[in-house]
């Protein structure tokens, strides 16, 4: 049998990247670039850790400790552009990114 090693994190690290890539650029709706966004950074993680145990140094968790500050940063993220959508959603009615232009005279 074969063993699983960095390749084949990688490879699956940068197909939910893909995924998440093509959600951000094939939605319209705000709540889901948001959630494809999200994806993203879980591909992200899936590389640090990875890289982390098979590229650092034995025994030290560096990849892990990125990867919480990643998971934090992403949970900020997703409160405020959750608290700007609903903002949004109460002057203008709709989340679609199409018809958002605020900042046009």
């Amino acid at each position: 049998m074969a063993e699983i090693g960095l390749n084949h994190y990688l490879t699956l690290s940068a197909l939910v990247f893909c995924i998440g890539l093509y959600g951000v650029l094939a939605r319209r709706n705000a709540v889901g670039i948001l959630m494809a966004v999200e994806i993203m950074l879980n591909a992200v993680n899936i590389a640090l850790v990875a890289m982390s145990r098979y590229v650092g140094p034995g025994g030290q968790p560096t990849g892990q400790i990125f990867a919480i500050f990643v998971i934090t940063v992403a949970a900020a993220e997703a409160a405020v552009a959750l608290a700007l959508l609903i903002a949004i959603f109460r002057t203008r009615g709709t989340v679609d990114v199409e018809e958002i232009n605020l900042l046009r005279w």
